[in-house]
């Protein structure tokens, strides 16, 4: 399966006699890029670590192995083994035994690469100003590129929906339940049970965090049928979490989750569509590669009187579990969320058979991503 450590918890950096206090000099002589990179790495990020807690984020060894290597830096190719398959024969001493052999499935992943740099004048003053500088900035930045992640994660999400092909669409197809057509149109009590046992059936419990609108997780309050999380303090009160579940599953609440305004037509009055993602234990493998420098500081003394640059780069991997990328439409070495959101770069798994009748694929039941489409 795959496997992922990007946020994992670093302990509190001691003894490095950087000289990083409140007040001091922020540039690029006193920045210890290794030092800060570490302090971003600590600091939470709320969304992308439910989603590791719920296992729907997985780390891969064969994908960082894939990139580590001096052959392969921005796009590489997996195999995967097929299972056993074929009916049995009838074993009556005159029947003849034959064998079948397993398919040879591969799936294609990219290194997505980002940068983003942040200019200040008189930065040092500007967040020294009696607190720890370390912290505010690295907080900001774990944050920000923690947003990144996610408008990735949804890019690659509208991607493989936009599938198509009679295979690629059984998955597409099974995997959405759009209860629009309703006559509530809403999600319900039994909406999320409903969708996840259409797109895998019987596996429908490796499902473990649904991901939604607040207009969405406000209709099931009003319903009754999210249920906030508790803890007991030191005191031995019971206090209520800002996290909920649905049917048992982990819910996070983010208006970035798409959504469709639909005009007034045939008597339909105007109105809004949520996408609301279901996903389950391995769905994404999603893997930080690293840049040569992911943090830097530049101090240019003249403009403005003085302004100091950040400059900061990630490549990362996130790749859905049973669907391949095939690179057929991008431009550089790093896809756009734009070429991520191309139908045409996705694939359901497949053993690559130059003749499209004898293409195997992977039972898509196996693949742990779902959407419900809802008018609330």
């Amino acid at each position: 399966m795959k496997k992922f450590t990007p946020m994992t918890t670093i302990p509190l950096l001691v003894n490095l006699n950087l000289q990083f206090f409140a007040g001091e000099k922020f540039d690029a002589k006193s920045f210890n890029p290794q030092a800060f990179g570490a302090y971003v790495n600590r600091i939470p990020t709320t969304k992308r670590n439910e989603l590791i807690k719920s296992k729907a984020l997985k780390p891969n060894v064969e994908i960082k192995n894939l990139f580590s290597s001096q052959t392969t830096t921005a796009y590489g190719r997996i195999p995967l083994f097929g299972d056993l398959d074929g009916a049995p024969l009838n074993y009556d001493g005159q029947t003849d035994i034959t064998a079948t052999s397993t398919a040879t499935y591969e799936q294609g992943v990219v290194v997505i690469g980002r940068s983003k740099a942040w200019i200040e004048t008189d930065f040092s003053e500007d967040i020294t100003g009696g607190v720890d500088f370390m912290d505010n900035v690295a907080s900001q930045v774990a944050e920000y590129w923690d947003e990144v992640d996610q408008d990735t994660l949804l890019a690659i999400l509208s991607g493989i929906y936009a599938m198509t092909g009679a295979k690629n669409l059984e998955f597409v197809n099974h995997h959405t339940y759009d209860v629009t057509a309703a006559t509530e149109a809403l999600v319900g009590a039994t909406t999320l049970n409903t969708a996840m046992q259409k797109a895998s059936g019987a596996n429908k419990g490796k499902f473990s965090i649904v991901i939604m609108h607040s207009t969405v997780a406000t209709n099931l309050e009003n319903l009754k049928l999210l249920k906030y999380l508790t803890y007991t303090d030191a005191n031995g009160i019971e206090r209520p979490l800002t996290l909920a579940a649905w049917n048992g599953r982990i819910v996070l609440v983010d208006d970035a989750m798409p959504t469709e305004d639909i005009e007034e037509a045939g008597g339909v009055s105007a109105h809004t569509k949520y996408t609301t993602y279901v996903l389950g234990e391995g769905a994404f493998s999603f893997e930080n590669i690293g840049a040569k420098v992911p943090f830097e500081m530049a101090r240019d003394p003249k403009t403005n009187g003085g302004q100091t640059t950040l400059y900061s780069r990630q490549r990362k991997v996130l790749s859905p579990f049973g669907i391949s990328y095939e690179k057929k439409s991008q431009a550089t070495l790093s896809p756009t969320n734009a070429e991520l959101a191309d139908g045409t770069n996705w694939t359901v798994v497949n053993n690559g058979d130059s003749v499209a009748a004898n293409r195997k694929y992977i039972d898509h039941k196996a693949i742990p991503i779902a959407r419900i489409i809802s008018n609330g």
